[in-house]
Parts: structure tokens; C-alpha cells; sequence
């Protein structure tokens, strides 16, 4: 197994690009399934979940081929409904293959999908909305069966909670279905667009993307298309809050600053310096002293966003004063807290409220990862920590961040992957 080395108190100052979204990658990779000509996807991010959709896409028989960051995918020739539970069981974003293999094949099987332990994440949209859709659905154990072998019919639904994963799933089923869908109380993530406008390039017909109801045609088809992802606002918000926490300035590019404008004005009233350079570049200045701010509560976008709380929290451990992140997705979102107080953090966990007071200075420690942002989270605080940190658990962070260790270095930050042998 790998860990994070880093040794602690170094200032950020560079340029970095911000990548496409993990979030709208992985959506993207499994509507292509849809489609019946080839997809090109452009600067694919090379994550471990990344790597195990292109397993899940040759496991069903689709063709793929991969040079540099450009990934082409052919799934004309789909021959299997069944992802194999191994796979499965790597991360949440597999019931994504549900809907398309639904309405590729008319029959589709899952195992529940895995990823971060964060609390429960239940799947009931996405199996409600399938099966006001014409899908008949059974559980076996862990395995969902979903059968349509007439194809689905458009259907007027409304999600109980703007679910990002079930506003994409249902919005997959729709753009084969016969008719039209109305889909009311949909999420309006940055993701669900890009979503959205990819299969409108490929050939779906789809209105009211980044409101909350969305109509759509369905067609016979999907082709192909040539397709570029939104850039990833949760890896813009993990570097402006490592450049909040450590100090020094740092110029992003390939950045939506209206995606993370919630973080933006979060670590602005927290102390930190923000300004536009054009239409896609920012840049971030902090001396490293942070103040409260009070108290922040996520929520579904456009409010701060669930996986930028452990980010925020880990960069305002050393601020002046108190405040307290609530989180309103996640029951299990602060599982890092345990481990920042190995770091010499002040924190303490109430239900799903993390309440911070900071501390004067963090120390080196050894910590281990459990999730993904809560990974980042702990590379942050280790950054700021005096003498030297190791970070276990790396796997959590790859699935996620394609080189963590890589892209902070390029600032500036002592940090070096290496085995834990």
C-alpha cells in the first residue's frame, strides 16, 4: 500500500489547470452506453473511479480506447446487462450503468453500489422514477433487477428530493423512452447540465437543464459525439482551501468561479483574497491567518456544497476564533474529524454539525484516510501541520484527485507519495 509523506508549514504559489469535473465525467462515461455511434470524451482526469468505468464499459462489451487524456467509446455493440458486483462494489457512480443498459437491452442487474462510507445513500428515486417508466423492478439480496422488455415510456415524476444521482439516472432513461418525461424537482448541479448538453449532442431532446424541471423527447437513438467536461469545482475549492490554510497565492485555470462562488465567499469572509484573471482563470491570496466566520450549512446547489465541508473545515483549524459546518446530505461527512485531532485540532462532532475552535498550530501526526474529501481534508491540515504527517488510506483520494501529491507539489507543498512498507 501507498501513504502521503508531507512535511508541514510551506506556503502555495504557482498556477494549476483545473481538470473536468469527476462529478460530470463519470455520468458522461455511462451514458455512453446510450449511444449507438462513437464518443470521443476530451481531458478525461485518469481517476481510479475513471479506470473502473472503463472495466465496467468492456465488461459489457463495449469497445475502448484510451490515449493520454482522450478516452473513445463504442458501445454499438452492447451485449451484457450484468455489471459484475467486483466492480460494483468500487464506487457509488456504478447504479449509473442501471438506465442505460435498462434501455439498451430491456434488462438491467446491479449489485448495490459502493464508494465512501458517508452514511445512508439509498437508490429508492432512482428505482421509483424507473418504474413509473414501465421498469418492473425486484431486489434479490443486494442485487436490483430492473426489467423493461417492451422499453420504457415517458412519465410525468417528481423527485422527493432533488437527488443528483437520481435526476441523472431518470434524465438517462428518458432520452430512449417513448414519449415525453417530465421530471419535476430535478437537481441543477453544474454536472446535471453538462449531462444534459452532452446527450443533446449526441442527439437527445432535452429542455430546462439547471431547473428543476426538465422535459424530455425521447428518440430512437443517440449517436455519437465529441465531448468535453465542466471543470471540477470540488478540485477548485480543494486548492483555494489548501492556499486559504497554508498561505501564498496560486492562479486557477480552466475554473467556473460561479460553481464554487458558496466557497468563495466563505474563505473571502474567512480572510482570503480573490480576483478574476479573464473569463475562466482566478487567482487566490492568503497570509495563512484566517478568521471565523460564523457558521456554514450545506446544502443542494446553488447552496455551499456537502463535499467542500471537510475542505473548509480543514483550512480554518488554525483560524482566530470558533464556527461550526452542518452538513445536510451526509450522516457520516466528518469522519475526519477523529483524525485532525491527532493533527492537535480542537474540534468535536454533534450529530452531523462539526464544531471547530482554533488552535494556535497543528502538529505532524500519522493519519489515515476513510473517504475521499475527507482524504483531501487531511492532506490539507497535514500541510499546515509543524514536522512531518503521513496520510494511509491513499486509495480514497485517488478515486478522485488523479495525483494529489503531484498537484500540490507543483506549488510549492513538501509532499511526496511513496510506499507505506
Amino acid at each position: 500500500m501507498e501513504q502521503l509523506k508531507i512535511s508541514g508549514g510551506k506556503s502555495l504559489f504557482g498556477t494549476i489547470e483545473i481538470p473536468s469535473a469527476k462529478n460530470s465525467v463519470l455520468p458522461i462515461i455511462a451514458a455512453c452506453v446510450l449511444c449507438s455511434g462513437a464518443v470521443t470524451l476530451e481531458h478525461v482526469p485518469m481517476l481510479e473511479d475513471v479506470r473502473t468505468s472503463i472495466e465496467i464499459l468492456r465488461a459489457l462489451g463495449c469497445g475502448v480506447e484510451q490515449k493520454g487524456d482522450t478516452v473513445t467509446i463504442n458501445a454499438g455493440g452492447v451485449s451484457r446487462s450484468l455489471v459484475p458486483p467486483s466492480l460494483m462494489s468500487r464506487m457509488r457512480s456504478s447504479v449509473f450503468y442501471l438506465a442505460p443498459l435498462l434501455s439498451r437491452t430491456g434488462h438491467a442487474e446491479i449489485s448495490r453500489p459502493g464508494g465512501c462510507n458517508l452514511g445512508a445513500r439509498p437508490i429508492d428515486i432512482h428505482l421509483a422514477g424507473l418504474a413509473a417508466m414501465g421498469a418492473f423492478i425486484t431486489a434479490r439480496g443486494d442485487t436490483v433487477i430492473a426489467e423493461a422488455s417492451n422499453g420504457l415510456h415517458g412519465a410525468d415524476f417528481t423527485l422527493r428530493f432533488p437527488n443528483v444521482g437520481a435526476t441523472e439516472t431518470l434524465l438517462m432513461a428518458a432520452v430512449l423512452a417513448k414519449g415525453n418525461t417530465i421530471l419535476r424537482g430535478a437537481a441543477t448541479e453544474p454536472e446535471v447540465c453538462d449531462l444534459a448538453k452532452f446527450l443533446t449532442e449526441a442527439g437527445a431532446k432535452i429542455t430546462g437543464a439547471g431547473t428543476r424541471t426538465l422535459r424530455i423527447t425521447g428518440q430512437e437513438n443517440l449517436f455519437g459525439a465529441r465531448f468535453k467536461a465542466c471543470p471540477d469545482r470540488i478540485t477548485a475549492a480543494t486548492v483555494m482551501c489548501a492556499v486559504a490554510a497554508c498561505g501564498g497565492e496560486v492562479l486557477l485555470e480552466n475554473v467556473r468561479i460561479s460553481a464554487v462562488k458558496p466557497v468563495v465567499d466563505i474563505l473571502s469572509r474567512a480572510g482570503c483574497s480573490f480576483s478574476l484573471s479573464g473569463g475562466s482563470s482566478a487567482v487566490i491570496a492568503s497570509n495563512g491567518a484566517l478568521r471565523c466566520f460564523g457558521s456554514v450549512t450545506t446544502g443542494v446547489y446553488p447552496a455551499f456544497p456537502t463535499d467542500a465541508a471537510p475542505l473548509v473545515a480543514a483550512a480554518l483549524l488554525k483560524m482566530r476564533g470558533t464556527c461550526s459546518i452542518t452538513d445536510m446530505i451526509f450522516q457520516n461527512r466528518f469522519s475526519c474529524a477523529s483524525q485532525f485531532t491527532k493533527l492537535g485540532a480542537n474540534v468535536n462532532v454533534r450529530e452531523n454539525t462539526l464544531d471547530i475552535k482554533g488552535v494556535n498550530h497543528l502538529i505532524g501526526a500519522k493519519v489515515e484516510t476513510q473517504d475521499l474529501r475527507g482524504g483531501a481534508a487531511l492532506v490539507i491540515a497535514a500541510m499546515t501541520a509543524t514536522g512531518d504527517s503521513t496520510v494511509s488510506g491513499v486509495q480514497h483520494i485517488a478515486r478522485g484527485y488523479q495525483d494529489i501529491a503531484s498537484m500540490f507539489f507543483s506549488l510549492g507543498a513538501d509532499i511526496s507519495l511513496c510506499s507505506d512498507l
